[in-house]
């Protein structure tokens, strides 16, 4: 029982750390184009997150993703020392790509690291090989359809506003990334909480609490919930400079574009039920805006370090589970 109490809080610490971690996702862009300040839209992302699980529960009428997460491990392998070595090993990686202003995914932190001590633990065979690569080929395609719905989101806005006064224009697009920023958050808050509560429902599963994730009582999706808007309000300044600047210069009408198409994405992913990375789909929705203006608009040279890290991340993590599962196991913690 002492063993799950530590699980579900370092659960719950992850996903305040992924709050903060991916706060920037969200909004970068209205930050450096100065509709709110830096305070005032961590407040705005984090309401939206919140409202996700009104969202999820009460409108999708389900938790999808949550059950993907879950499925990841064969249930038979589970056990509470393999799920705290990987949340473990998903904190230490995202505490240290914060650090260093990396956008990297807590999404495939946490996958990566729950597989590594699996694998670690009972061998390959207990991991579930089809959740994992469906998972891992999202690393490639949330970027690629966030780049092209907001590729053709831009070339739409730019050709009915072609004649409006360039002014007025900034005005209303200024109005618009309200709107869209928190679409967006809202996405981010449906897809990355529920993840989190996967891993919360797998250990409860493997106590012998509850017998799947439908059964999960409601304070977990609820606390989850929580927990990433209360990391939100926390920020993540680093990372905006990155999201907002560094891959290429974002204006209000181009920050309507990426948030609308970065949204979109994280809504279909719901519907498919796949965990995908909020920061890989925003990078792809602002490549994308940059790519409709000129190719040269989107500094690849910072994309191609961003597109390492993110390859990276599920191995690495999986790797650092593996070695912290080993002392876990010595220790005899159970």
């Amino acid at each position: 029982m002492t063993l799950l109490i530590i699980v579900i809080v370092l659960g719950i610490i992850f996903d305040f750390i992924n709050g903060f971690h991916d706060a920037a996702n969200s909004i970068a862009t209205i930050v450096t184009t100065r509709v709110l300040t830096p305070f005032q839209a961590v407040l705005w992302a984090a309401a939206f997150n919140f409202l996700a699980f009104f969202v999820a529960k009460y409108i999708i009428g389900e938790f999808g993703i949550a059950d993907t997460v879950a499925k990841t491990v064969i249930r038979e392998y589970i056990t509470l020392p393999i799920i705290l070595s990987g949340l473990i090993a998903a904190i230490s990686w995202n505490l240290l790509t914060w650090r260093l202003g990396i956008p990297s995914s807590s999404s495939h932190t946490l996958i990566g690291g729950f597989a590594g001590a699996a694998i670690a633990g009972a061998g390959f065979q207990a991991i579930h090989g089809a959740t994992i690569i469906k998972i891992a080929s999202f690393i490639v395609l949330a970027p690629l359809i966030g780049m092209v719905i907001s590729s053709i989101i831009t070339i739409g806005v730019l050709w009915l506003f072609k004649n409006v006064n360039n002014r007025k224009a900034e005005t209303t697009f200024k109005r618009l990334q309200l709107v869209s920023s928190g679409l967006f958050s809202l996405g981010h808050g449906m897809n990355d909480s529920q993840k989190v509560m996967g891993i919360i429902a797998t250990a409860m599963i493997a106590a012998g609490h509850i017998d799947s994730v439908n059964t999960m009582p409601d304070w977990v999706p609820l606390t989850c919930f929580a927990a990433i808007g209360i990391g939100t309000m926390a920020g993540g300044w680093r990372i905006v400079k990155t999201m907002g600047t560094k891959i290429t210069k974002v204006t209000s009408l181009e920050g309507v574009c990426a948030e609308t198409a970065g949204a979109t994405t994280l809504f279909i992913t719901e519907i498919l039920k796949i965990p995908v990375s909020t920061t890989h789909t925003i990078t792809g929705a602002i490549m994308g805006v940059g790519a409709v203006k000129r190719l040269s608009a989107v500094r690849w040279g910072v994309t191609i370090n961003l597109l390492w890290a993110w390859i990276l991340t599920i191995p690495v993590s999986a790797a650092l589970a593996a070695v912290i599962y080993l002392p876990i196991t010595l220790l005899g913690i159970k």
